[in-house]
C-alpha cells in the first residue's frame, strides 16, 4: 500500500520531487509520483454529483474517460475513493478525506498559475443570472471571482431565463447562468433538481377552489411547465399575483396569497414545499446550465464558467432556509 505524504514546495528549485513552486503544497507517494489536477477536478466533481454520467456531463467527457480517472486516481492513492453500483456511488472513508486533499491542491495550483502567469485576467464581462441564483451560493463564487480578478469589469444582469437567453443571441450578453428542460442540450450542465410546489409555511388552501398560482411573467421556464401541468390534471387554477421577481414571488407567498414553484435546492426562507392537504400534479426536473455566446469560451468568461462548475451543486445549499413541513 502507498505511503501519501504532504509536502509543502517552497522553492523554485527543482529536488528529487520535481520542480517547486512557492506556496504550493502537493500530495506525493512513495514512489514520488503527484495527484494529477486533472484527476482530482474530475474526483470533486463525481463528489458533488454522486454520478459518473452527470460528471462527464458536467466536465464535457465521456463517462469511460471519467472511470479512467478514477481508477488512475485510485492507484496513485493506493485506497479505494468509492464504491459504485448500477444504482448509486458511494464514498469510503478514504474518499470522504481526499475531498479537503483535492480542494486544497487545486486552489494551489490556481495561485501558483495566478502567480507565475506573469500578468492579470482583465477585460469586460456581461453575466447574467436568473432570478432562482438570489437564493443561492451563486453571490459567493461571484464576490470570490472579482476578488481574485480585480481588472476584470463584472456587470451582472439578472432576469428570467427565457430574456437572458435572448439577451445572449442578440449579444448582449457574454455569459448566462440559467434554467433549461430536461432534454434540451444547450448549455453545460451545473446540476438537476426536482421543481416543487412551494407555499408559505403552515399556510393550508381550500382543495375545492381554483387552485391561486404565484408566478412568474412569460417567458418564464417554471410559469410554462407550472401551467402545463396543471393543464394536463384537469384542474382548475387562476393566477393571483405575477412577478419578474424572486422577492415579489416570495412576498405573495409568504402573505398567503396561493402558491408557486422552485427548484427543490432553492426554496427561499419562509417557505416549504407542500407535501400535505393540496394533491398537485408532479412537475419533473429541470436543469440548471451555463450558455455562453460560443462553444469555446475564453477570457473572463472561461474564468467564471470554470469556477461556476467547480461549485456545481453546492451552489444551491444555502443556511436558513424553510423546505420542510407539512404545508
Amino acid at each position: 500500500m502507498r505511503r501519501l505524504q504532504a509536502i509543502p514546495l517552497v522553492s523554485a528549485a527543482a529536488d528529487n520531487r520535481g520542480t517547486a513552486y512557492s506556496g504550493v503544497i502537493v500530495i506525493v507517494d512513495h514512489d514520488n509520483r503527484m495527484l494529477e489536477p486533472v484527476l482530482l477536478q474530475t474526483f470533486l466533481t463525481v463528489t458533488e454529483t454522486r454520478s459518473f454520467t452527470q460528471a462527464a456531463e458536467r466536465l464535457g467527457l465521456r463517462q469511460s474517460t471519467v472511470s479512467q480517472h478514477i481508477r488512475k486516481l485510485e492507484l496513485e492513492a493506493g485506497r479505494r475513493l468509492f464504491v459504485r453500483d448500477t444504482h448509486s456511488v458511494t464514498m469510503t472513508a478514504d474518499g470522504e478525506a481526499m475531498i479537503e486533499f483535492a480542494r486544497n491542491i487545486l486552489a494551489a495550483n490556481e495561485r501558483a498559475e495566478r502567480y507565475f502567469a506573469g500578468s492579470q485576467l482583465r477585460g469586460r464581462l456581461r453575466f447574467g443570472a436568473s432570478e432562482d441564483f438570489v437564493a443561492s451560493r451563486l453571490p459567493d463564487v461571484l464576490r470570490e471571482f472579482v476578488r481574485t480578478h480585480p481588472l476584470v469589469d463584472v456587470e451582472l444582469t439578472v432576469g428570467l431565463s427565457g430574456e437572458l437567453n435572448q439577451k445572449l443571441d442578440r449579444g448582449e450578453l457574454d455569459l448566462v447562468c440559467g434554467k433549461r428542460r430536461v432534454g434540451e442540450d444547450h448549455g453545460r450542465l451545473i446540476w438537476r433538481d426536482r421543481l416543487v410546489w412551494v407555499a408559505g409555511d403552515k399556510q393550508s388552501f381550500d382543495a375545492s377552489a381554483p387552485t391561486p398560482l404565484i408566478l412568474y411573467p412569460p417567458p418564464s421556464i417554471t410559469r410554462e411547465i407550472a401551467l402545463a401541468a396543471v393543464e394536463r390534471d384537469g384542474r382548475a387554477w387562476r393566477i393571483v399575483c405575477t412577478s419578474g421577481s424572486l422577492s415579489g414571488l416570495r412576498a405573495a407567498a409568504l402573505a398567503g396569497l396561493g402558491i408557486t414553484v422552485f427548484a427543490a435546492g432553492l426554496i427561499p426562507p419562509g417557505l416549504a414545499e407542500i407535501r400535505s392537504g393540496l394533491v398537485l400534479p408532479d412537475l419533473g426536473t429541470v436543469e440548471f446550465v451555463l450558455h455562453s455566446t460560443g462553444r469555446v469560451m475564453h477570457g473572463p468568461a472561461a474564468k467564471l464558467a470554470d469556477a461556476i462548475l467547480a461549485s456545481g451543486i453546492r451552489l444551491q445549499r444555502v443556511e436558513g432556509r424553510s423546505q420542510s413541513g407539512a404545508v
